[in-house]
């Protein structure tokens, strides 16, 4: 049994993790500015901000724990500016400064994004960088500040999320369900898109893993966390469509999206609320993203689930209680 903190642990990502970290008999906490999701971790919850520095430490100092999962951040791209995420950058150097003291650490795992780079990018190293909003400005700080301030003083890791899905998601992936479910997802005519997304069960088993390893080879790394198959995106809404029960997926022509991308485009300009399309959604949604996963695979190796699986499971969460909320 360990001691295992997580920052953000009442999120999508990290109810998960607390929930599988509890499941294997450890103790855990749960630091966030939020309720839990998850009714059954509320005894393991405390309200702390980490951007409140005082209090960070104290909790960190009594709880002692040797294993630190960040999970905390600013995840949406309504940001202006890298100031508008100072939990990204002021928070992970707030959670560094806690762990110092520390003589118990095993492994600490600070979660990034993918968007340190751009949608379709390969980075040719670690500090490869290509963001493209002030969000992914953010974590790209945040990686930054890892590199700098933890050094070798902890084992440490960096984990650049994908698209993860699955129970306790919300916006947006949650929000691709439900337009599948309700006959309004139409896809590009023709087109194959392929995507490095992940299964957060699977994810879930992925960290636990280096955690039961200290890491393996990959500390002081940065490195993806997804699944290590691709999803083509036509094939993973069918498959949603069928355990749904929904309409068949349509199909229209890419002229369709182009037209629908500059209507937005113009709202956009004259100040109109959101609308469901635009340009930069539209290159985001007919780019393939592949990443390089195979770091995490040769370390953490065989996943519990497929994508049919995945599926399965997460359609029938979404008609539980805690899944129609």
């Amino acid at each position: 049994m360990s001691r295992v903190l997580i920052t953000g642990g009442s999120g999508f990502i990290g109810t998960n993790l607390v929930e599988r970290f509890l499941s294997r008999g450890d103790e855990v906490v749960n630091l966030d500015v939020a309720a839990p999701r998850h009714p059954g971790h509320a005894a393991h919850w405390r309200r702390v901000d980490i951007l409140d520095a005082a209090a960070l430490q104290s909790t960190v100092a009594s709880f002692a724990p040797e294993v630190v999962l960040h999970m905390a951040a600013r995840t949406d791209l309504g940001g202006a500016s890298v100031a508008d995420y100072l939990v990204n950058t002021v928070g992970v150097s707030n959670v560094i400064t806690a762990l110092k003291p520390l003589r118990s650490l095993s492994l600490v795992i600070f979660a990034s994004s993918m968007l340190v780079c751009r949608i379709g990018y390969r980075p040719r190293s670690e500090d490869d960088y290509a963001p493209t909003t002030a969000y992914g400005s953010s974590k790209v700080e945040g990686e930054l500040r890892v590199r700098d301030e933890a050094g070798d003083m902890f084992p440490w890791i960096v984990l650049r999320p994908t698209s993860i899905w699955g129970p306790w998601f919300g916006s947006p992936y949650r929000d691709f369900f439900t337009a599948v479910d309700r006959g309004w997802y139409v896809h590009p005519w023709g087109r194959q898109i392929q995507r490095n997304y992940g299964f957060v069960l699977n994810s879930a088993h992925q960290i636990a893993r280096l955690v039961d390893m200290c890491g393996g080879g990959l500390l002081r790394r940065s490195v993806y966390l997804a699944d290590y198959e691709p999803i083509e995106l036509k094939s993973w809404a069918c498959q949603i469509q069928r355990e749904l029960g929904a309409h068949r997926i349509r199909e229209v022509p890419l002229a369709v999206f182009q037209a629908a991308a500059k209507a937005g485009d113009l709202l956009k300009t004259l100040g109109v609320g959101r609308f469901p399309m635009n340009s930069f959604r539209l290159n985001n949604l007919l780019t393939d993203c592949l990443l390089d996963i195979g770091p995490l695979e040769q370390t953490v190796g065989a996943l519990p689930y497929d994508m049919p699986a995945a599926v399965a499971l997460t359609c029938r969460w979404m008609k539980t209680d805690e899944g129609r909320r």
